[in-house]
């Protein structure tokens, strides 16, 4: 989070610096013209500018949210290189424009106060409104970098939280800043910045197929580098560096580097140069005006407005008297005559506008337009046809759909309830899904439309499929579709799973018998290396836990929620053992239990071939494994004093990847780039839980450094999210 709060933070001050000295010239122009009457209208331009700024940045979320996926690729990119170009443009503007800001603003404001109010509330609405609009565009492609928000937000409230203390600092006089050094420092730190949401940006031209070259790779470090580890968050959060780049990607970035870098160290040195220049110059002759030199520190006040320079100290000289001959002589009164009183005309009287109309106005009409443009943009789906569905009908209705986004609205017309798929009818692929549409009922069905063949097909509950005419849609392709599996394509999968349980089982048998030997035999040092042994083959075939039903509670299960806790009667199997053998409790004590764990361990291999092990837990299962594995292993929440539980987790990082094994053949026609992507985070994870084994020992989970720990904690998080969509891709459909 704090690695992605960095950018938005420096934009923030920087803008909100910007901003700040703005306002902070403005309102010490005017309160030194003895015109603080006119400070309403300043406050009046800056609270519009803010409310612009803000309903541009919804404008740009919401209208993003309404595209295709391909669609938002390229509206970020596009909008990451318009991101691009206000920064690069912002950074040379203030370095040549820091010293003479307060000059441009003082004489903008004289002019708006001898040409009415609505001009001072455009002068300080136009002057702090472009810092808004640039911060709205670069906090949101940021964000969108991120692919979060809460650490882009954080960081440009902070910004401009500090923004806002330095301009105050300054206006009262109680700091003073050296802005051209401060330009330029952030300066150069925004242009790195920028090469990397360049480059952000050339990836995601690619990923929306407006650029090429989106498979051709620069570097590919996934395999090597941990994305979890705080230095991979810090170089991708601040400078958009990740493992893997395209060609397209390193040449943007190293390119606009090198030449953006370039120009501007060039012209801050030869400002610099000509800076001093001048002030030889000033100190050969008269004495150089305040502001003119290079170093100069920057402060305001209400007596004397920011200047680019220091505030002149030398006191107001009185104006001259006029000499006597220079006044005019003194008029003669002219003579008083008696006339009739003339009667005072009767004016209405002037209804005055209530103070909060015109604050309320500029923060309403900017967010109103900008819901206009949202409601114009059509977040929202277009709705579509009503399509009636039976059992003997299905699509009725049904006609070519524009491309986009659509809204079918699904009718069950028939007396059954009917599952509902969008289908490509030449590949079965499905488009969008409704499941349990009751008789005389409607549901929406929303799904992304291109180029391309669509078909309805309505599945009853009687099982039967009836499939509607199809349609054909103009246009290029490039809506996403899965693939449907049905249960006979699992079938292979489940079977070569089941053996693998199998052969595990009837390993477990025999390990679990062992350890009860040991046991019995008051070999307790043996029976601590035995039980672990045993136990981490249990842990290897987690996806069959759904089928092993009450026998794994009786071999796996926690105290949790026991009544007596570790010390409850129905507290037993490997846990309970393991509390005993590392609690010091004597051999007599465990000989029980280390039976009935062996006799549980046999019952469960006899029960098993039995037992209906649906294929559907198999794709399930491939994240959930490593699902339990965060929550309970690397909290340490199941040990109970042995330390073992990276040895549980590493067990289960085997299970895993026997599972996808088996399901590999279904996976690669379906998502060709996920198994590769999966591989390289369960080698990354697999090199951490190596790091943890030292022979024969393991070390426990409370003892790991907190950057070990991290490490284990993002290489597991990003391997589950690799993972997220096998279910979903591997989901039993009906369509199939």
């Amino acid at each position: 989070m704090w690695g992605d709060a960095f950018p938005s933070f420096l934009i923030g001050l920087r803008e909100g610096l910007e901003a700040g000295l703005i306002v902070s010239v403005l309102v010490a122009t005017l309160v030194r013209a003895g015109a603080r009457s006119r400070l309403p209208q300043v406050w009046t331009g800056v609270l519009a500018a803010i409310a612009l700024s803000m309903s541009f940045g919804a404008v740009l979320t919401f209208t993003a949210a309404s595209l295709s996926t391909t669609a938002q690729e390229a509206f970020g990119g596009t909008l990451s290189i318009v991101a691009v170009a206000f920064v690069t443009a912002m950074v040379f503007w203030m370095r040549r424009s820091a010293r003479g800001l307060a000059g441009e603003i003082k004489e903008k404001v004289t002019g708006a106060l001898a040409m009415g109010a609505g001009v001072l509330v455009l002068t300080s609405f136009l002057a702090v409104g472009r810092e808004g609009l640039e911060t709205a565009l670069f906090l949101w492609t940021t964000a969108r970098a991120a692919n979060e928000s809460a650490g882009p937000l954080t960081g440009a409230g902070i910004g401009l939280a500090l923004a806002a203390a330095l301009c105050w600092g300054l206006y009262r006089r109680v700091l003073r800043i050296n802005l051209t050094r401060f330009f330029t420092a952030t300066g150069v730190v925004l242009i790195v910045i920028a090469a990397g949401v360049l480059g952000y940006g050339l990836r995601d031209l690619q990923e929306g197929t407006v650029l090429p070259g989106g498979t051709a790779y620069a570097f590919d470090l996934s395999g090597s580098v941990d994305a979890g580890a705080w230095y991979s968050t810090l170089l991708q959060g601040v400078l958009n560096l990740t493992p893997a780049m395209t060609w397209l990607q390193v040449a943007g970035y190293v390119g606009y580097l090198a030449v953006v870098m370039t120009l501007f160290v060039r012209g801050v040195r030869e400002q610099s140069g000509a800076g001093a220049g001048a002030g030889a110059g000033a100190g050969a002759g008269a004495p150089a005006p305040a502001g003119a030199g290079a170093g100069q520190r920057v402060g305001a006040g209400a007596d004397g407005a920011v200047a680019g320079g220091k505030r002149a100290a030398a006191p107001r000289a009185a104006p001259p008297a006029d000499p006597p001959s220079a006044r005019p002589p003194a008029a003669e009164p002219p003579p008083t005559l008696t006339t009739a009183p003339t009667p005072t005309p009767t004016t209405a009287p002037t209804l005055r506008r209530p103070a909060w109309l015109i604050p309320v106005a500029v923060v309403a009409v900017p967010a109103l337009l900008a819901g206009l443009v949202v409601a114009l943009a059509d977040p929202k789906p277009a709705a579509g046809e009503t399509v009636a569905v039976s059992e003997t009908g299905c699509g009725q209705g049904f006609t070519a759909p524009e491309p986009g986004r659509q809204d079918f609205l699904m009718h069950n017309t028939g007396n059954q309830t009917s599952e509902v798929y969008l289908i490509d009818p030449t590949s079965n692929a499905v488009y969008g899904e409704i499941e349990g549409l009751a008789p005389d009922t409607t549901r929406d069905l929303v799904a992304t439309v291109a180029g391309g063949t669509y078909a309805w097909r309505c599945v009853p509950a009687d099982g039967k499929a009836v499939t509607s005419k199809a349609v054909r849609v103009g246009g290029a392709a490039g809506a996403h579709a899965v693939v449907p599996v049905s249960e006979r394509d699992l079938a292979a999968p489940l079977k070569a799973y089941r053996a693998y349980v199998d052969r595990g089982l009837a390993t477990l048998v025999t390990q679990t018998g062992k350890l009860s030997d040991d046991i019995r035999a008051g070999h307790l040092g043996t029976a601590r290396a035995d039980w672990l042994t045993a136990h981490r083959t249990y842990a290897s075939l987690g996806a069959a836990y759904g089928t092993f039903e009450d026998f794994d509670q009786k071999i796996d299960g926690r105290p949790d929620g026991l009544p007596g806790g570790v010390h409850d009667k129905d507290f037993t199997g490997f846990l309970r053992i393991e509390y005993g053998l590392w609690h010091g409790e004597p051999a007599a004590g465990l000989k029980g239990v280390a039976q009935q764990l062996a006799e549980d361990s046999a019952g469960l291999r006899k029960a098993f071939p039995h037992q209906d092990f649906d294929s559907s837990d198999l794709p399930l299962r491939a994240h959930e494994i490593l699902e339990n594995t965060l929550q309970f292993e690397l909290t340490g929440d199941t040990d109970q004093g042995s330390g073992t539980g990276l040895a549980t987790a590493d067990a289960n990082l085997a299970g895993t990847r026997e599972l996808l094994a088996v399901l590999e053949p279904l996976l690669t026609t379906r998502a060709p780039r996920l198994l590769p992507t999966v591989d390289a985070d369960i080698a990354r994870l697999q090199e951490l839980l190596d790091s943890a084994h030292h022979g024969t020992g393991w070390t426990p989970v409370d003892r790991l450094d907190r950057a070990a720990k991290a490490r284990l904690d993002g290489a597991t998080g990003q391997l589950l999210e690799d993972l997220s969509p096998v279910p979903d891709l591997l989901e039993v459909r009906k369509s199939a």
